[in-house]
């Protein structure tokens, strides 16, 4: 019985030895199996960023076209203004408001004023084409006064940095010249290369007059400047007696700073001055 036993428990020994081994050998396997899974696990991938998608030739001019349009768009008025009676709008700038803005403030209000007188530009020949009225066409008149005075404000700035560093207004120097016709005229001067005595086109610069037809030119282009003189003196006369004949008691120191050239006290004192009711009376 007991070698029984022994025999019996000597197979399921081996068995066991064998089992242990495989065990084992598969231990060993695993764990180097979960170490390369680890190694691999702990390093980072970097994701896969999606390829862009290049646009078609046809997308591509379509994207262009639309922006094109958006900027030529900025040369009319918006469309809510389109064929309204009249557009609600402000006045001109005026110098004594320039003047306590910055020089950068004045170089973008100048491009917003350019880029509003092209805009009107651009709507007044719209108009005209389709046989309309442009709303409040005053618009125009207001920019470019407003550019005007911006004009006048950057040089006066001017002038005095150039007379507080230089002792010049830093302007185009210019003359008072006879033209060809004997009037005055403002000539800028400048600088050139070439003398003027050897100066070709230089010689053609006419500052006198000597010819008969140029005299009599002279002679009744004054007498109709003194004409247009006298007859305004004329109208502002008539226009005083009026003020007399329906106003006696109106202020004669405001009259004669209206009017400098006219003798108030001399108006006043005549009978065209008198009412209709004083020369009934007399």
């Amino acid at each position: 019985m007991f070698l029984k036993r022994i025999l019996r428990s000597v197979p399921v020994i081996r068995d066991a030895s064998l089992r242990s081994n495989d065990f084992s050998r598969n231990k060993q396997i695993l764990s180097a199996k979960a170490r390369t899974q680890c190694q691999y696990s702990t390093q980072i991938t970097p994701k896969e960023e999606p390829s862009e998608v290049k646009p078609t030739e046809h997308e591509h001019n379509a994207k262009l076209s639309a922006e094109i349009t958006k900027q030529l768009m900025q040369f009319f008025d918006e469309k809510d203004n389109w064929g309204a009676q009249r557009v609600r709008v402000g006045r001109a700038w005026k110098k004594e408001e320039l003047r306590i803005k910055s020089s950068t403030d004045l170089h973008k209000l100048w491009y917003v004023l350019l880029k509003e007188k092209n805009m009107l530009f651009t709507m007044e020949h719209e108009c005209k084409a389709e046989m309309r009225v442009l709303p409040n066409p005053d618009r125009i008149d207001k920019v470019l006064e407003s550019m005007y005075n911006l004009e006048e404000v950057v040089r006066e700035r001017n002038k005095a940095y150039h007379l507080l560093e230089t002792g010049e207004t830093g302007e185009r120097p210019f003359k008072i010249v006879f033209n060809k016709l004997g009037l005055r005229s403002f000539y800028k001067l400048w600088e050139h290369i070439v003398p003027k005595e050897l100066h070709e086109k230089w010689k053609n610069h006419i500052f006198s007059y000597s010819h008969n037809e140029t005299k009599n030119f002279l002679k009744l282009y004054r007498e109709k400047l003194w004409v247009k003189k006298r007859r305004s003196k004329l109208q502002e006369r008539r226009y005083i007696f009026q003020l007399f004949k329906r106003f006696p008691n109106v202020d004669k120191e405001y009259l004669k700073e209206l009017y400098p050239d006219q003798d108030i006290e001399k108006l006043r004192q005549s009978k065209l001055t008198a009412s209709h009711l004083q020369q009934k009376a007399n």
